[in-house]
């Protein structure tokens, strides 16, 4: 996949269109400085702006392989160039509020910015990852770690509370106590 030229033309056209959305995943952990191998574009999009999505998305050439109320996942025609592109409807009150605080960061070789959401956001949605799939643990374990320790070299303040709502909402309060026992007192 070739990022910089996907994310050009994805960017042009969320711009055009009036599609609201923020990278998620592993591009925008790399957008906060934490560095990941990714072959896929994640993207957190207003579910309101799915038709709008849909058609930008099929004139770029892609065709959706999956689609559900939640997520639709998109295959480029030109695999090598074009890629994967998979888009999380934001729905509820919480996903959208991640879309409104979305942060505009400099993207591919700092020619233009793009939103994505902010780390605790990003870590919220990896506590739901792990969640919703106890397999993926480690590595979103490891994303989650690494989103703390490049905010902490970079002194950033990390927004513990809203962490905390996170493991909350998925009944998973030890592992937030061991998290912030481990990446606040470090501070």
């Amino acid at each position: 996949m070739d990022f910089e030229f996907v994310i050009k033309k994805l960017l042009d056209g969320f711009k055009k269109h009036g599609i609201r959305c923020a990278a998620i995943g592993g591009y925008a952990l790399g957008l906060w400085g934490v560095e990941r191998a990714t072959k896929d574009l994640d993207f957190l999009v207003h579910s309101d702006d799915s038709e709008k999505l849909h058609q930008l998305m099929t004139s770029l050439g892609y065709k959706r392989i999956f689609d559900s109320e939640n997520v639709s996942q998109y295959q480029g025609e030109v695999f090598a160039l074009w890629g994967y592109v998979d888009f999380l409807k934001a729905q509820r009150p919480t996903a959208r509020k991640i879309l409104a605080d979305s942060a505009e960061k400099t993207a591919a070789s700092g020619e233009w910015k793009m939103p994505a959401a902010r780390p605790e956001d990003i870590i919220g949605l990896k506590v739901q990852a792990i969640a919703n799939n106890p397999d993926r643990r480690e590595k979103d374990a490891a994303d989650i770690a690494a989103l703390l320790e490049i905010s902490r070299m970079e002194g950033r303040v990390v927004d513990w509370k809203k962490i905390e709502s996170y493991y909350r909402l998925f009944s998973m309060e030890e592992q937030f106590k061991i998290l912030k026992e481990r990446y606040a007192a470090a501070r």
